[in-house]
């Protein structure tokens, strides 16, 4: 169980980026006040925490009404995480994690970012609904494991709410660089992680053997 959540966690993590999203918010809330910052950052995520447990608890429905097998899942929930995880190695961005140059122009003109782009797609972006839908797939048979990835979902929005608290500080104390190094360490575990998620499709598929 606790390797699971450990999966989990890490895979979360990587694909919400606590960090990233605490440097744009801070950005994106320069001139705005404490009280209304700190108001967005509550709403934003607690609208994140619900889509990114509706996809988690609603990915098996998702699955059963589109025909999508488990080992396509994981092959394409796969190649989707490694993809996010090579930007994360090169420091790149892409909107499989982060906003884009446009929504980004968007945000900046908006009074409140709480749901666009704070709680998606910076919080519950393509990726993490993904991952979500990925890891809870696997851990099917098992409500037990379930209940560890739920954990490490609730794990990740709470760590994320108290860096968007203190978003500017940890900017501040971090830095550019400090902020990329463990950003790139998430990014190398993600990619093996995704790789080992193709593998186990491909080997479910039957296209491998064990």
């Amino acid at each position: 169980m606790l390797e699971t959540y450990v999966v989990a966690f890490t895979t979360i993590f990587a694909t919400v980026g606590p960090l990233d999203v605490a440097a744009v918010f801070a950005a994106l809330t320069a001139g705005t006040s404490k009280a209304k910052a700190k108001s967005m950052a509550y709403r934003g995520t607690a609208i994140a925490t619900f889509i990114l447990l509706g996809f988690a608890l609603g990915g098996e429905i998702i699955l059963q009404t589109l025909g999508i097998s488990m080992a396509a899942l994981k092959v394409a929930g796969g190649i989707l995480l490694l993809l996010i995880a090579i930007d994360l190695v090169f420091a790149r961005t892409s909107g499989g994690f982060s906003t884009t140059d446009e929504e980004n122009d968007e945000a900046s003109i908006k009074q409140d970012i709480s749901v666009f782009p704070l709680a998606t797609p910076l919080i519950a972006g393509p990726g993490a609904m993904g991952a979500a839908i990925l890891l809870m797939a696997k851990s099917a048979e098992e409500p037990s494991l379930q209940a560890m990835v739920i954990a490490a979902i609730l794990s990740i929005m709470l760590l994320t709410l108290c860096l968007l608290l203190i978003a500017t500080r940890v900017q501040k104390v971090l830095g550019i660089t400090g902020m990329q190094v463990i950003t790139r360490v998430f990014g190398v575990l993600l990619a093996a992680l995704a790789v080992q998620f193709m593998l186990d499709g491909l080997v479910q598929s039957q296209l491998l053997a064990h």
